[in-house]
C-alpha cells in the first residue's frame, strides 16, 4: 500500500503530484507563484521540498539538489516577472512576489551551507559562486580517492585543464572507465583531444577528436584532422579503427576491461 501510494504522488502527473502536495502540505507552496509560468521548475521544487520535509536528516547531495531547484525557479520565475500581464495583473504581481521570495530563500539557504565540509555542498559553492575555500575541500576530497560522483571529477577535470594537463589527462581517463553508458559525456573526449594536443600528441588527438563525432552529431573537418597527422592515410585508417572501437566499448558499458583501454592507458 505504501509503494502504491508513493507511485501515485511521484507519478507521471506532475501537475496532479504538485497539487495534492500544495493541497496537503500548504506551507510547501504558499510562497510560490500560481499561474502556469515555469511549471516544470515549480514542480520539481515542490517535490524538492516535499522530500526534504519528510526526511529527518537530509544529506548534503539532497539539499545541494534543493539549491539547484531553487536557483532553477528562481532564475525562471525572475524572467516571468518581467512580462506584464495586460488582462490580469495579478498575476505579473504574484510572479514578481514570488521572485522576491525565492531569491532571499536562495540567499539565505547559500549562507547556511557556506562552511559546510559536506561534498556536494563544497561542490556547490565551488562551481556555482567561486568559493576558493570550497574548492580546496572537494580537491583534497579528490586527492583521498573518496570522489565517486562523476559531475564532480568531471568538473574537477575541466579545471586541472587550465593548470595541470597530467592532472586533467588523469581524471578524464578515470571518468571512461566509470561511466556507464547512460552516463557517459561524449564532452569528455574533446577534452582528451585537447589536452594531448597540447602536449603534441597529434595522434590521440585526432582519435578522441572522431571518437567524439561518432557519439555525436558534431562534425570535423576531415582536411583538419588530416592534417593533425601530416595526411597519412595509412595511419587515418588506424585510428579510424581504434576510434569505432572506443567507441562500442564505451556504449556497451565495458570500456574498463577492454583491450583498447590498456592500450590507450600504457601510451598515455
Amino acid at each position: 500500500m505504501s509503494l502504491l501510494a508513493l507511485f501515485s504522488l511521484f507519478g507521471c502527473d506532475n501537475a496532479a503530484n504538485t497539487a495534492t502536495i500544495c493541497k496537503n502540505n500548504p506551507e510547501l507552496c504558499d510562497d510560490l507563484h500560481r499561474d502556469s509560468w515555469c511549471r516544470y521548475e515549480r514542480a520539481d521544487l515542490i517535490q524538492k521540498r516535499y522530500t526534504l520535509k519528510n526526511t529527518p536528516s537530509p544529506t548534503g547531495k539532497q539539499i545541494y539538489q534543493h539549491l539547484i531547484n531553487l536557483e532553477n525557479y528562481s532564475k525562471c520565475i525572475e524572467l516571468a516577472a518581467g512580462v506584464q500581464h495586460i488582462m490580469h495583473p495579478e498575476r505579473t504581481n504574484d510572479r514578481v512576489r514570488a521572485f522576491g521570495i525565492s531569491a532571499q530563500n536562495l540567499a539565505q539557504l547559500r549562507e547556511t551551507t557556506k562552511d559546510n565540509p559536506d561534498l556536494y555542498l563544497s561542490y556547490y559553492h565551488w562551481i556555482r559562486l567561486n568559493d576558493q575555500a570550497a574548492l580546496s575541500r572537494v580537491i583534497k576530497a579528490q586527492q583521498a580517492g573518496s570522489i565517486k560522483d562523476l559531475e564532480i571529477l568531471a568538473s574537477l577535470a575541466s579545471y586541472y585543464q587550465k593548470s595541470d594537463l597530467d592532472k586533467a589527462k588523469a581524471l578524464y581517463l578515470q571518468l571512461l572507465d566509470s561511466a556507464d553508458p547512460d552516463s557517459f559525456n561524449p564532452d569528455w573526449l574533446l577534452g582528451l583531444a585537447s589536452i594531448y594536443h597540447q602536449q603534441n600528441d597529434l595522434e590521440k588527438t585526432y582519435l578522441f577528436s572522431k571518437a567524439n563525432v561518432l557519439m555525436t552529431r558534431n562534425t570535423a573537418s576531415d582536411a583538419k584532422m588530416n592534417a593533425l597527422i601530416n595526411g597519412n592515410q595509412q595511419l587515418a585508417h588506424f585510428l579510424d579503427e581504434q576510434a569505432d572501437t572506443l567507441v562500442e566499448h564505451l556504449k556497451n558499458g565495458d570500456y574498463a576491461s577492454s583491450e583498447i583501454r590498456a592500450q590507450l592507458n600504457t601510451s598515455s
